[in-house]
């Protein structure tokens, strides 16, 4: 019977042919992999949302072989070893984990996060918010830079305050459209988005998740509603608003009845 260590290593070495014996694969840099990688990670994300096991174990694979694949050029250059990323890791959750390897008591998931953030301060982080990729999509690094901020204490007691801030972030928003002025307009509009998402994580949702959904709901809808305008001899652009309308409240209403 073959074992997860047995596995592992089948892929470590075909790995190994590869590079060896591919011209693609001989080719390739952590430069060239880098925005692979990416649309790999992206992949999964989008198997998540779906709820589908098939393509989150397919997904999950092609980010292994990506991990073994840059620790692989990383050893041909002397850099670190697989074994290095594998010890590197383990000891990072053993150090970030006393209350599991040590004697650090806990009550709850918050204290866990709370620990892990001072953890991270003395391994060299200057801020608790350090840790936070540049890069990561805007949506995000909000609900990041908010949960991290928690940690040190710097939040809200309850979902009603956090919903005031929305309303007063709207009014600031509506106040700065009077005024006409484009870089406040922006401005306000990303403090209002920015609380609705602070406010997503006190009714615990996934602000990113629950966006793409309704983007997935939104292609869904509208490529219907393309369909049904066809199916009855026109395209949208000759259609009015209100007549786009009512086949969107019809294809909405058989969602909803489904």
């Amino acid at each position: 019977m073959e074992t997860t260590a047995t596995s592992f290593l089948r892929l470590v070495k075909i790995m190994d042919e590869l590079r060896a014996q591919c011209p693609w694969d001989k080719k390739q840099t952590i430069q060239t992999l880098r925005s692979l990688t990416i649309e790999e990670t992206y992949e999964l994300a989008d198997a998540i949302t779906e709820g589908n096991w098939k393509e989150i174990r397919e997904e999950l694979g092609d980010i292994l072989l990506h991990i073994v694949f840059y620790a692989k050029i990383a050893g041909e250059q002397k850099q670190f070893s697989l074994e290095d990323v594998i010890n590197g890791v383990c000891e990072k959750l053993i150090f970030r984990h006393p209350h599991i390897y040590g004697d650090v008591q806990v009550k709850n998931e918050d204290d866990v996060k709370r620990n892990w953030e001072k953890l991270k301060l003395k391994e060299g982080k200057k801020s608790v918010l350090g840790g936070v990729p540049a890069a990561l999509p805007a949506t995000v690094k909000a609900m990041r830079l908010q949960e991290k901020a928690k940690q040190v204490g710097f939040e809200w007691d309850n979902r009603g305050q956090v919903w005031e801030k929305v309303e007063e972030e709207m009014q600031e928003l509506q106040e700065a459209i009077e005024g006409g002025n484009a870089g406040n307009i922006e401005e306000e509009y990303g403090d209002l988005v920015f609380s609705l998402i602070n406010y997503a994580r006190f009714l615990h949702v996934d602000a990113e998740n629950a966006l793409e959904r309704t983007n997935k709901k939104f292609i869904d809808r509208f490529t219907r509603m393309e369909q049904a305008a066809i199916a009855g001899g026109r395209n949208l652009s000759e259609m009015s608003l209100e007549e786009m309308d009512k086949i969107w409240n019809q294809i909405k209403k058989q969602k909803t009845e489904s």
